[in-house]
């Protein structure tokens, strides 16, 4: 494998879900009673950190009593990993940690294996937490299969975790020597420039959405559109499939002016610099497959 064909961070996980376990009524029950259990706590996204600022992982004792539960799957030794989802808005629990660390800020340098807990802890947290009503008819939701489904008691219905599919798009010019980045109005006057992204829409194959977001946010056509990889980023439950596409003509580029305040092309030495923390911009953290695709380009 190449360094351009290196998955990103978040996607190199090798886990044992034990799916098959899950329709077993007592396993939580069991696993919150057994100390050998190794609980990954959240409060909101982040978790607590030992002293090399990688995940803290818990015994279940060490657990406040108002998380939400959830299986996780086995480690390596056969133990149980789970989740223990608490609200933001909560107070901060007291544990054993070295401080408390985000997704977004620790995943790029986690283990594949920690990090991809942390992926998939997040996401299955925050909907148990999220979803303690039915959408069909407003009745309460119980919790089945271990933490990955609810039945409302009501109308008897049955609901899982939802993915949003997004895509995210490096567009290169025409010739391939230069790329397209933008600054998002969400980041205030950091000079953070990243790739484009967006969520597909309803009837839309994922060429379509890759092809309408740039021309929304950049005012690009596209030409090539190839992809490159995926990422689960529970921000809030998104599935990133990444893309590398080629703009028709490199004079289109134009920013929306709402969500995208700004667009510039940047030449390979430039990406470099600013991934060395030089030049006058800021590119999107280890974490994220959109910093994947822009190294993948520079490695090219």
């Amino acid at each position: 494998m190449t360094t351009k064909d290196v998955p990103p961070p978040l996607a190199r996980a090798v886990i044992d879900r034990a799916a098959e376990e899950r329709l077993d009524e007592g396993l939580l029950a069991r696993i919150r009673a057994d100390r050998a259990t190794h609980v990954l706590l959240l409060h909101g996204d982040r978790a607590p950190l030992d002293d090399q600022s990688a995940v803290r992982w818990l015994a279940p004792d060490a657990v406040p009593d108002e998380a939400v539960w959830a299986f996780l799957g086995r480690d390596a030794e056969g133990r149980a990993v789970a989740v223990a989802a608490l609200s933001a808005k909560v107070d901060e629990p007291t544990v054993d940690a070295d401080g408390w660390g985000s997704l977004r800020v620790i995943g790029g340098g986690l283990d594949p294996d920690e990090a991809g807990r942390f992926v998939q802890g997040l996401s299955l947290g925050r909907w148990l937490l999220d979803a303690p009503f039915c959408p069909a008819c407003g009745g309460a939701t119980e919790i089945r299969q271990a933490g990955w489904s609810r039945r409302c008691v009501v109308c008897g219905r049955q609901h899982f975790p939802r993915t949003d599919p997004a895509v995210i798009v490096a567009v290169a010019s025409a010739d391939g020597e230069r790329l397209l980045l933008g600054r998002n109005a969400a980041w205030g006057d950091i000079p953070t420039y990243s790739t484009f992204a967006g969520f597909v829409e309803a009837g839309e194959s994922l060429e379509t959405t890759v092809e309408r977001e740039v021309a929304e946010e950049a005012g690009v056509r596209l030409d090539r559109i190839v992809y490159r990889g995926s990422q689960a980023w529970p921000y809030p439950r998104s599935l990133m499939l990444g893309f590398t596409a080629y703009a028709i003509s490199d004079d289109e580029a134009r920013a929306d002016g709402e969500e995208i305040l700004d667009v510039r092309w940047f030449t390979r030495e430039e990406i470099r610099e600013a991934l060395t923390g030089g030049g006058d911009i800021r590119l999107p953290g280890p974490a994220s497959i959109a910093r994947s695709l822009i190294l993948r380009w520079v490695g090219e």
